[in-house]
């Protein structure tokens, strides 16, 4: 799975990083080495520019990690859809629907993992953690889900908490240095791959998963970082620094 990673670069970087045609957001997010699920993250997708129209807008919007289906009867659903798995998700029921018409990018500077180190003389088992990140480090563009929710708690639809939008990851079998680590890993696209991708109006599966790849084509470093990470509280660039294993 992914549950943890790395998103530093502002709302202007990733507008042209991602050549977004809708303006960039008034919002900003701060720069995070430490996201993790049920956080307001970055996605870029695309929405009709008219209502039944044709064309669509390249946008950069502030979305929540954990896709909660439209069907559900609360938001807790998404607590637990923080990643769909890309031999599934054209036909599971919480994905299938977003899959075919709300796909997105979530950029991502790395991503952590976590690798199962047995016991020693000297120690406990314990959970390493590792940073995994592009070789030459370029922003990888994560694959997403995005999906709108209905809050039935909230009256109106005019106020700013009946309507959610959330995403998910989708991943893959990991490989290269992230298959050394954890058996599941983040699909990508490259920017060739990102208009099609978004693209609300192709609904192919096969040609849409085709489309996904491994990040960075598996030119991938990773790095063992401090146990800090594990606290969801913890922030901040010395997350992401090499620390001895040993």
């Amino acid at each position: 799975m992914c549950g943890r990673y790395v998103s530093t670069r502002g709302p202007e970087d990733l507008a042209k990083a991602f050549q977004v045609t809708g303006g960039t957001p008034a919002e900003t997010l701060p720069p995070s080495w430490n996201v993790a699920p049920t956080d307001t993250v970055w996605a870029v997708l695309e929405r009709p520019r008219h209502k039944g129209g044709e064309g669509a807008e390249r946008q950069l919007r502030q979305l929540r990690w954990g896709l909660v289906p439209f069907w559900a009867e609360s938001e807790k659903a998404g607590a637990k859809l923080i990643n769909a798995r890309v031999e599934t998700v054209h036909e599971k029921p919480a994905f299938r629907r977003a899959f075919a018409k709300r796909r997105c990018l979530l950029p991502a500077d790395g991503f952590y993992e976590w690798k199962h180190l047995p016991a020693t003389e000297t120690a406990k088992p314990r959970r390493q953690p590792y940073f995994i990140t592009a070789h030459d480090g370029q922003v990888m563009a994560m694959a997403g889900l995005y999906e709108f929710w209905r809050n039935p708690a909230v009256a109106g639809d005019d106020d700013p908490g009946a309507w959610w939008t959330t995403c998910t990851i989708i991943t893959t079998d990991a490989t290269d240095a992230a298959g050394r680590i954890h058996p599941r890993m983040p699909l990508t696209l490259t920017p060739d791959r990102y208009d099609t991708w978004l693209d609300p109006h192709h609904e192919d599966p096969g040609e849409l998963r085709a489309l996904l790849t491994t990040p960075a084509d598996g030119h991938l470093d990773a790095r063992p970082v401090s146990t800090a990470v594990n606290n969801v509280r913890t922030n901040g660039p010395d997350l992401v620094k090499e620390v001895p294993t040993g």
